[in-house]
């Protein structure tokens, strides 16, 4: 008695079919076993399979049963598996008719009562399944308006093997689940938190408002309680809104990672990481025996939020240099090789000193030169190289949280930001994978970071009084054509210069 069952699996976060068959014979010994490389995950499939199979008053005979998870070279993790491994051994059973199993994929995780539970990476899986040509999906009642988002594919949600048995055999009509993109866009189209919230600080809001229109990396440097995290935690709220294939593709990395709520379908929002300072390397970037996304990838097209940046390891820093170099992740294995996308935005934070009051006017700082100079150096210069712009954050007196009125609004922010974004498209139109000022390398910055002969005299003057380093050179003139876009000049202008000079605090003489 044999039978063939198509599924799916994930590889990094795109998806491929998998085919399951399902031989039952009397001989020898009663026995299951799954071959094509299981991991321990789909090596249990077998009990919630038999119990699944019992509990939903199907019969389950003492016979030999080999399940074979095709292609056998590539590892199969997950629970994605139980439910097509359950339909492939009762298609063998004669319980099954066969007519739709090579039309569609099955996908689901059983408990031992036979009702379906919900999986992992069920958007990939989707868009995998209507770029194949598949006719539909069967899946988990939970995981449909997130499968239902991609194009092309009839999606059916279920809640026991029972149900599924009785759409396969057409005793039950397949009810499509159908979500409509914009609606859920406008439900999840919510950030929580807004400019307006941050009373003071406009120094800093314009700084940040500079790292937006140009997509620059950022570190805020200011004592404790200086509202650092609060006005890092505000800076998605002012990037241009998620395009489609943007909020597919963050989608499908929050889905594969197991995060994506049951109600919500897509994100909608650009994410806003901030993982803890004890954070490991593989947990940042991601890692693991099998492969999974971390906290970059995670952050992917929104804002990673490293707080206490001088309290991180060296050496989960310093990995971090590759993706904010290429925007994405390669993580190899003795086994197999993935690549995640890992395009995000650093927002970083750090004290001044050790006991954080350097810069603080009202509390004596109790740290030596030395070492404040040890606590800075902790940051590599490799990767402050890849920060645009250092931003000093002070104390806020007590008369702004008191007399000054709520702030500009995210949404009045980030149409100045947007119109800056579009003009950057256009400049970037013919060069590929770039598309704000941030990407530019140094031929880039070249032809368009020109400057005249006023902007190159205080550029240099700028470098030889205040000590400005060397890479810090290149970095001023891009954050100089991003504000010189704000306000829709074509030529960068001395005043440009000037603004883009004092947001490279950490390359004075002062912290080096």
């Amino acid at each position: 008695m044999h039978a063939r069952v198509l599924s799916s699996a994930i590889l990094g976060i795109d998806a491929y079919e998998v085919e399951i068959e399902a031989n039952l014979t009397p001989r020898p010994a009663p026995k299951f076993i799954i071959v094509g490389l299981p991991e321990g995950a789909v090596k249990e499939s077998k009990e919630r399979v038999i119990a699944a199979v019992k509990n939903s008053d199907f019969r389950y005979p003492s016979k030999r049963t080999v399940v074979n998870l095709a292609p056998a070279d590539i590892r199969k993790e997950g629970s994605t598996f139980d439910l097509p491994i359950a339909i492939g051994v009762l298609a063998a059973l004669g319980e099954v008719k066969s007519t739709f199993l090579d039309k569609i994929w099955l996908l689901g995780e059983l408990s031992l009562d036979g009702s379906l539970r919900p999986i992992r990476g069920a958007l990939p899986i989707a868009i995998c399944a209507a770029q194949t040509g598949v006719k539909g999906i069967i899946l988990p009642k939970d995981n449909a308006k997130e499968a239902a988002v991609a194009d092309g594919v009839k999606v059916a949600g279920a809640t026991t093997l029972t149900e599924v048995v009785s759409i396969l055999n057409g005793e039950k009509d397949i009810e499509s689940t159908k979500v409509d993109l914009e609606e859920l866009f406008r439900e999840s189209l919510n950030y929580g938190v807004d400019f307006e919230d941050v009373r003071g600080q406009e120094a800093v809001k314009r700084a940040l408002e500079v790292a937006a229109a140009g997509g620059h990396n950022v570190i805020l440097i200011g004592p404790p309680g200086s509202g650092k995290t609060m006005l890092a935690k505000r800076l998605p709220t002012i990037l241009p809104h998620l395009t489609l294939s943007e909020a597919l593709e963050t989608t499908k990395i929050h889905s594969v990672a197991g995060l994506l709520h049951v109600d919500s379908g897509i994100i909608a929002t650009r994410p806003f990481r901030l993982p803890h300072h004890t954070i490991s390397d593989a947990g940042l970037i991601g890692g693991g025996h099998i492969p999974k996304p971390g906290e970059g990838s995670l952050a992917h097209h929104g804002g990673l939020f490293l707080d206490e940046f001088a309290e991180f390891k060296k050496n989960v820093l310093e990995v971090m240099r590759q993706p904010m170099e290429s925007g994405q992740v390669t993580i190899s294995r003795a086994a197999m090789s993935v690549t995640y996308p890992a395009n995000f935005q650093l927002v970083a934070a750090t004290n001044p000193c050790p006991c954080g009051y350097a810069t603080d006017p009202n509390n004596d700082c109790t740290c030596s030169q030395q070492m404040i100079q040890k606590y800075m150096n902790r940051i590599s210069g490799p990767l402050l190289d890849r920060i645009d712009l250092h931003i000093d954050v002070p104390t806020v007196p007590f008369s702004d949280l008191t007399e000054k009125p709520a702030g500009e609004k995210s949404d009045s922010i980030r149409k100045r930001v947007g119109k800056a974004r579009k003009v950057q498209l256009d400049r970037f139109a013919a060069e590929k994978g770039m598309y704000c000022n941030a990407h530019m390398e140094t031929s880039e910055i070249q032809r368009f970071c020109k400057i005249n002969e006023g902007g190159r005299t205080l550029l240099k003057t700028a470098m030889d009084k205040l000590g400005l380093s060397a890479r810090a050179y290149d970095r001023i003139l891009k954050v100089s054509r991003t504000i010189a876009d704000l306000e829709g000049q074509k030529d960068i202008q001395p005043q440009h210069l000037s603004e883009s000079i004092q947001y490279r605090s950490l390359d004075r003489q002062l912290w080096m």
